[in-house]
């Protein structure tokens, strides 16, 4: 499964400060049963907006794991709460399958 949020940088913070701190959580946070791995990607034309994708095995081990974090953790998003808004999209079941044509083809 997929958990999906936007982050929105106040005035004065920078992407490459918010990647920091995601990185930082990203690897105690991955440690957990059935991560599956983070990605950030900056939104086109607007630099203080980025799109972040959680990937678990499923939604019971991302619940488990957010309800069981670290205190670092913690500790790193209380940190960054002053300087962004996080506004969730959504949990997104992957596919069963997906067909990935091959590139340039």
């Amino acid at each position: 499964m997929h958990f999906i949020f936007e982050v929105h940088l106040k005035p004065g913070y920078s992407a490459e400060q918010y990647a920091d701190a995601w990185v930082r959580a990203s690897r105690l946070i991955q440690r957990a049963p059935g991560a599956r791995g983070t990605r950030l990607y900056r939104k086109i034309g607007d630099p203080n907006v980025l799109l972040a994708i959680a990937t678990w095995d499923s939604k019971a081990q991302r619940d488990a794991r957010e309800g069981d974090l670290p205190q670092a953790v913690h500790d790193i998003i209380a940190a960054e709460a002053q300087f962004v808004d996080i506004r969730v999209v959504g949990e997104f079941e992957a596919p069963e399958w997906e067909v990935l044509p091959e590139p340039g083809s």
